[in-house]
């Protein structure tokens, strides 16, 4: 129920109420009439009989005469039918007032009138006991009225400030919704963004795991290799380390090539420990040769020979050597190239198809450089063209070698003996004797890089 329909019962009670108050008023006037009237009346009767004893010298109670006893006067003497009994005492002789036969009989009515009389007063009291118990009850319902009011009056304050509250409430609701969007756009970001670098964290744990396979791989390899170092040395190095020095073929083991290969060390040039991949020094063997046979390696090896591009490629692959050429003339004097870093397919999968390609720097030495401008270049036979010539390079000047367009050295060209007509087919270093003349000797050799001090 509501607070206006409370107010509309509160009216529409005080209405009836003042509405049933005039007739309950009316009932009484009426009762209160009738009551007067017939006291007037009992009034007069009594008054009536009082003049008539004390005209006949009767005594009466409240009227004393000379000393004489009151009389005494009795109602009601059922026993001799008067209606009034007088009397002075014992000795004398009562008086008894009787009602003319014909005066009318109001005894019915005076009873009547007394039982209309009583019931006059018992309505008055119960009139005077309801209308308190209304009176009360307006003054309780007065001061019910005022306290709603009151609490009216309070709850159209609260009212008031829940709105207040409401509007700020409402102002930090908005500020709240901004500042959950920003969050969650900034959560968005920073989940794209962690997402990126948890992809980027896990390639590189894969990229460290294959690492660390890879350097346990090694760590076990070498592990290996030290321990058998002695009966199966990777290179001649390891046999210089043994405590041979006397240069000779020798049966080497490199990582990846566990049946071995004989090789040429030298251990005498340069503190030793070389091992020989190419030699020229007589034209006994014939150099212009096709792709399987550079493969694979040919000659003698205590003389001509070329060690094969994949025993190469087997003894350098993880990089860490250093390559030294010497060179002769037919005049007898010599020269030098060395390169501080050299391989040959170095961390190749399939190094043939690769092309065996060639990496070199770091030159030193005296017969000038002649090799970096074939370094990152794939190997040319006769029968396998990839150099970036129109021709085939090994075909042109008769040789096979790391060929670009075409070469400034050709270790494997023809055996021709010093000075020729012909161009750039021989033997040639061009930085040291031009490319019309052949040299008398050369020897390309190998060995790990030494570690700086």
């Amino acid at each position: 129920m509501t607070l206006n329909d409370r107010w509309t019962i509160m009216n529409n009670s005080s209405s009836e109420l003042d509405s049933r108050r005039p007739n309950k008023h009316q009932r009484c006037r009426t009762f209160v009439s009738w009551f007067v009237t017939i006291l007037v009346v009992i009034a007069a009767i009594v008054t009536a009989t009082v003049c008539v004893l004390y005209l006949n010298q009767h005594p009466l109670p409240f009227f004393r005469r000379g000393g004489v006893a009151s009389p005494v006067i009795s109602t009601n003497t059922i026993d001799s039918g008067a209606i009034v009994r007088v009397s002075h005492g014992a000795e004398e002789e009562p008086i008894s007032i009787f009602l003319d036969p014909n005066c009318p009989d109001f005894s019915e009515q005076f009873l009547h009138w007394e039982e209309l009389q009583r019931s006059l007063l018992q309505a008055l009291t119960i009139h005077k006991s309801g209308e308190w118990q209304e009176r009360g009850l307006v003054q309780k319902l007065g001061d019910d009225l005022k306290v709603l009011t009151g609490q009216a009056y309070n709850l159209n304050l609260e009212t008031d400030s829940l709105k207040t509250s409401q509007s700020v409430l409402d102002q930090r609701m908005d500020g709240m919704q901004s500042e959950q969007s920003r969050i969650v756009q900034m959560l968005s970001e920073s989940r794209s963004a962690l997402t990126t670098l948890a992809e980027g964290f896990r390639d590189s744990l894969l990229d460290l795991k294959k690492e660390t396979e890879s350097l346990k791989r090694l760590k076990s390899e070498l592990s290996l290799n030290i321990t058998h170092t002695a009966d199966r040395p990777r290179d001649c190095s390891d046999i210089l380390k043994s405590g041979i020095s006397v240069d000779g073929v020798y049966s080497v083991f490199p990582i990846h090539e566990p049946s071995g290969f004989m090789v040429y060390c030298d251990m005498s040039t340069e503190g030793g420990g070389w091992t020989v991949m190419q030699r020229r020094e007589d034209g006994s063997v014939n150099f212009f040769r096709d792709w399987a046979a550079y493969r694979d390696g040919f000659g003698t090896t205590t003389g001509e020979h070329w060690l094969g591009l994949q025993r190469i490629y087997s003894l350098t692959r993880s990089g860490g050597f250093e390559l030294r050429i010497d060179m002769a003339d037919f005049d007898n004097a010599t020269a030098f190239a060395h390169y501080s870093d050299f391989s040959v397919g170095r961390d190749s999968v399939n190094p043939e198809e690769d092309g065996y390609p060639l990496l070199v720097d770091g030159y030193s030495g005296t017969a000038g450089d002649s090799l970096l401008k074939h370094s990152g270049m794939r190997f040319t036979t006769k029968d396998r063209d990839q150099d970036q010539s129109e021709n085939n390079c090994a075909a042109y000047y008769q040789g096979a070698w790391w060929y670009r367009n075409c070469h400034t050295s050709n270790l494997n060209g023809q055996y021709l003996r010093g000075g020729h007509a012909s161009y750039a087919d021989g033997v040639e270093w061009s930085s040291w004797t031009g490319w019309q003349y052949s040299l008398q000797f050369t020897e390309m050799k190998i060995r790990p890089r030494k570690l700086e001090s």
